[in-house]
Order: C-alpha cells, then structure tokens, then sequence
C-alpha cells in the first residue's frame, strides 16, 4: 500500500484556523479596545475612552484626535477580570506559538507521511489555548457593565473584545480539527 501524498483534510482545517486565531488574539491582547466609554458626564459629547487591558486611551471623534496612556482614575486596573486578562490572554498566546510548531512538526511538509500522534497533540495544545484565551474574553464581557465607569456615561463592548472571541473560536475549532488526528493513531 503506498503512502498517500495528500495531506489529511483535518490537519489543512487546523494550520488555517489557528494561525487566523493567533492574528486575531495578538490584535485582540494588543489594541486598548474592549470597552468604549462614551457620553461621559463633563466630557464634550464626542469624547470617547477605549478601555483595554493594558491602556486607556481617550479620542475626541469629531477631530480623531486619540490620546493614550491616559490616567486609571477609577481603578480599572484593579479588577479581577481585567487582571485575569492581562495574565491569559498573553499566556494564551505563547501557549498557541508552541501549538503551531509542534503541528508543523506533525503535519507532513518534508515527510512521506503526517505524524498523526504529533498532529493530535498539537491540536490538543491549540484547543487549550483557544481556551485560555476564551475564558478571560468571556469573563470580561460578563462583568463589563460592572467594572467601574463614570456615573451616568454608555458602555459598549469594544471591537478588540470582539476579535478576541474570534480568534478563540477560531484556535478552537482548529485545535479539534487537529485533534482528529487521533482518529488515524487508532486505525493504524
């Protein structure tokens, strides 16, 4: 029986989904956008603050005029969920990097045939990162309205919130896509 010179339609799924899933991560950990503040009380109309997890930046929206680094006033810092978040969401990323190397290790590129045990592990390290970076994103969206604002001001979820969901997702289904490697261990 000669080896198939295909590579298995699982390991394909995984090695576009994660890497996607990664981009989207960094974006997410990276940009000071998962909360926006707007009408606050005291503030011209059109100021905005964009919460992150590790800035604050305000911009004024008629002008796009953006300041960062401004002052945690409110000790949004302080928060549990926010620290959670400052804590996975970069562990999550470290943790997705060694996924892809050791799936690039198992996904036949330079062999007659995939490693399909190495492949399986990979996908189980990428599902648990998807996962370390799906619990602070979720935990952060269910406390949002909680964590401290301006009495009176509008809270919105922010779009680096939203690529986080993302590329959590993303870094999960591919991780059980490579996870389905497995399946060709136990037929062999």
């Amino acid at each position: 029986h000669l080896p198939s010179m295909r590579t298995p339609t699982e390991m394909i799924v995984g090695l576009v989904l994660c890497p996607c899933g990664l981009l989207l991560t960094l974006t997410g950990t990276l940009a000071p956008s998962w909360r926006q503040v707007s009408l606050i009380p005291d503030q011209p109309m059109d100021v905005v603050w964009e919460q992150g997890i590790w800035d604050i930046c305000r911009e004024r929206q008629s002008t796009h005029d953006r300041l960062c680094g401004q002052a945690d006033e409110l000790g949004y810092f302080e928060q549990v969920p926010v620290r959670v978040a400052q804590g996975l969401m970069p562990s999550s990323l470290v943790v997705t990097l060694v996924g892809l190397v050791v799936a690039a290790l198992g996904v036949r590129c330079w062999q007659p045939e995939p490693r399909h045990l190495v492949a399986g592990v990979a996908g189980l390290v990428l599902l648990l990162s998807g996962l370390m970076s799906l619990v602070p994103s979720s935990w952060y969206t269910q406390e949002l309205w909680a964590l401290p604002a301006p009495p009176g001001s509008t809270l919105s979820v922010g779009y680096s919130l939203v690529l986080s969901y993302l590329g959590s997702c993303l870094e999960i289904l591919g991780g059980l896509a490579l996870a389905l490697s497995f399946h060709h261990c136990c037929q062999e």
